[in-house]
């Protein structure tokens, strides 16, 4: 099968969302998956004279991108979550320097995404599978283990077919995805974002996530905190410190990001998915606000569950 370049491009066009979708999910990174979706394309438009058509375009270039990532995952290694490397923090003790070092798990904004359908043999919907309990999950996964799981319950590729893709059995893949389930099963929360966000309905995630940015810009941390539930955890990679609980999360509020004299531009989106905000602060050096994070809102009974900023060591701030 040979394919012109223009004919290549305009055949593979479609299939880039889902395989951006698919290099996240494999490796915890936009950026790395948008590396690994140009590595595929650049290796599939090399490749596609060796392409005899035996398995659809589609599957071809899966397996060229799950190979991509694989690579990936052994050079790198798994992606982290502060609440890996040890137990909550007292807010008391301040933070330490951030690790810049670290592999840390990142978010996936969901501007200019574009959501495929969820193939009706797939176990988890495609909004599910980003979430960032799901995407945290698959790190603690062996890399053989997170890519059956994904191409079988997320992407519905058969067992033979993704047999294929990884070049191994499919007595292979089915020990590995009941391994995979078995041990994602044990970690996810009993019920997904998307099933939460749901029941809470469009109104009510609106009016809270509003409630938060307005409380926040005035630096108001009673106002934040009454958004919070009891057990409410919330991380800053690349901090390692984290806290949980209203009152630890209050204190550590009160103390550093809502502390007296700190001003924030704070705007609403989405990310993996769920309810987001892009956080700015003001720069008195430059007299404007410069770009600080991402925070990505888990939503659960009693509140905010879960309160995620993804922090630029550049712009960090104490």
């Amino acid at each position: 099968m040979t394919l012109a370049s223009e004919e290549f491009a305009e055949q593979v066009a479609p299939l880039r969302p889902g395989l951006l979708l698919h290099c996240y999910r494999m490796l915890g990174s936009s950026h790395d998956a948008e590396d690994a979706v140009q590595e595929t394309l650049l290796r599939g438009w090399r490749g596609v004279d060796r392409f005899e058509g035996r398995s659809s375009l589609r599957t071809w270039l899966y397996s060229v991108a799950t190979n991509v990532c694989l690579r990936e995952i052994e050079r790198r290694g798994r992606r982290l979550v502060p609440v890996d490397l040890g137990p909550a923090a007292d807010p008391t003790d301040g933070l330490g320097a951030p690790l810049t070092e670290t592999a840390w798990l990142g978010p996936l904004p969901d501007a200019g995404l574009t959501w495929g359908s969820t193939p009706a043999e797939a176990v988890y919907e495609q909004r599910e599978a980003v979430e960032l309990a799901f995407i945290a999950a698959l790190q603690h996964l062996p890399s053989l283990q997170r890519a059956v799981l994904v191409l079988r319950d997320v992407l519905a590729f058969s067992a033979a077919e993704t047999a294929e893709i990884l070049d191994t059995t499919v007595a292979s893949v089915t020990s590995a995805l009941a391994r995979a389930r078995g041990s994602v099963r044990a970690v996810l929360p009993e019920r997904s974002q998307q099933e939460v966000l749901r029941e809470v309905g469009d109104r009510q995630v609106r009016a809270t996530v509003a409630a938060f940015m307005a409380a926040w810009e005035r630096n108001d941390v009673d106002a934040v905190v009454a958004l919070l539930a009891d057990d409410v955890e919330m991380t800053m990679p690349p901090y390692a410190e984290w806290y949980r609980g209203r009152a630890s999360v209050a204190a550590f509020l009160a103390e550093v990001p809502l502390s007296a004299g700190r001003r924030w531009r704070v705007e609403p989106t989405m990310a993996n998915g769920q309810p987001a905000m892009a956080f700015s602060a003001w720069d008195d050096t430059i007299g404007a606000f410069l770009s600080h994070g991402l925070s990505v809102l888990t939503f659960g009974p009693g509140g905010v569950t879960g309160f995620t900023t993804f922090l630029e060591p550049w712009v960090v701030r104490t």
